[in-house]
């Protein structure tokens, strides 16, 4: 009797079918390997192979600061060297809201679709002075070309360095040239500094700039156009084309009243839409007589030349300012002289020569 009323309860509870797994068994397959327990083998091999998961890995090691990750970087970066140095290196800059993202998403599909080559595209976020934090947003304004098998998209932090450059971008670009990368695009935050830096590390440089925002040639300055291999105004679409001509033909006569270029290449302006795709092709067209003029004239392997020593001062240049704040020396001083400086016991000058004191005192020549 008991057992029936039991069985007529609402508190009974039927059998039910078994819980399933938090996590799909077929994507269960253990705990993913430090970055540092593969070798540079390993690593070389991958991105060989054109395996985008390793290649990142191995760029993130090149992003870090930890020690132990810097130096099996430089061990893939070594190893990576001899197959690096054949693609076409392209710089691209532009004023905030001149849609870098749009166009180079648009560029990029014609050149993985319609040209069949491998792109990779090292887009430089910038980071917060406060948080050191970025939002690293390209891959959600390119999802197109984020899902294109022949492109690849690194969102890299500034991480305070010059104008927005990312310190390890000139790395990044071998270790994607040894994974057979033909054209490399290299995107900066926006016209500033770190134009200088990005002129220093890539074969072609593009300004894109808009139209019918005031005076065409204010807002930018001489230095940029000077740097610029040719100025695109993107945005040429609808009602905007008349106007996109107009600031083509006054960048046009701007720029004739530069002196004539080390290489010989008269920079060239030329309208584009990347919203509708209008122009986008002939884009690509210039930067291919750029190539053949400048390879039949010997300019374009002078600069690559010239790429290696820029390379090698800022490295020195970076490893040093490194080397000097991570001394122990330094760093028991350093709080001691900061407090000295803000009570003018001492001139920020005076103070400077002597951390450098203390820190040419300590330094290990082994």
């Amino acid at each position: 009797m008991d057992s029936q009323v039991h069985n007529k309860s609402a508190l009974h509870v039927q059998a039910g079918i078994e819980k399933p797994a938090t996590v799909n068994p077929r994507f269960a397959r253990g705990k993913r390997k430090k970055l540092t327990e593969q070798p540079a083998s390993w690593f070389l091999e991958g991105i060989r192979k054109g395996d985008r998961s390793i290649l990142s890995r191995a760029i993130t090691l090149i992003e870090s600061n930890l020690p132990a990750h810097r130096k099996l970087a430089q061990e893939i970066i070594e190893l990576c060297l001899p197959y690096s140095g054949k693609s076409f290196r392209i710089g691209i800059t532009g004023v905030p809201g001149v849609g870098k993202s749009t166009f180079i998403e648009a560029f990029g599909m014609h050149v993985t679709q319609d040209l069949d080559k491998k792109l990779a595209v090292l887009a430089i976020d910038p980071s917060s002075q406060r948080t050191k934090g970025s939002i690293l947003g390209d891959k959600t304004r390119m999802e197109k070309l984020t899902n294109d098998i022949n492109a690849f998209i690194r969102p890299s932090p500034s991480a305070g360095s010059l104008g927005g450059v990312a310190q390890k971008t000139r790395e990044s670009i071998i270790l994607c040239e040894a994974a057979g990368y033909e054209i490399i695009l290299v995107e900066t935050v926006g016209v500033g500094q770190s134009e200088t830096a990005v002129h220093g590390m890539v074969d072609f440089f593009l300004l894109l700039m808009l139209s019918g925002a005031g005076d065409e040639l204010q807002g930018i300055k001489r230095g940029i156009m000077e740097m610029a291999d040719a100025i695109l105004i993107n945005k040429a679409d609808g009602d905007n084309k008349n106007r996109a001509e107009l600031a083509r033909r006054q960048y046009a006569n701007a720029l004739h009243l530069f002196p004539p270029t080390e290489s010989g290449w008269i920079p060239k302006t030329q309208t584009c839409s990347a919203y509708t795709g209008d122009g986008i092709s002939d884009v690509w067209t210039i930067m291919d007589s750029y190539i053949n003029e400048t390879r039949i004239n010997g300019y374009f392997d002078y600069k690559r030349k010239e790429q290696k020593n820029y390379i090698l001062q800022a490295s020195i240049e970076n490893n040093l300012k490194q080397n000097f704040y991570n001394n122990e020396e330094v760093k028991k001083l350093f709080k001691s002289i900061e407090e000295r400086i803000l009570s003018d016991e001492i001139s920020a000058y005076k103070g400077a020569d002597k951390l450098l004191e203390t820190y040419f005192k300590n330094i290990d020549f082994g």
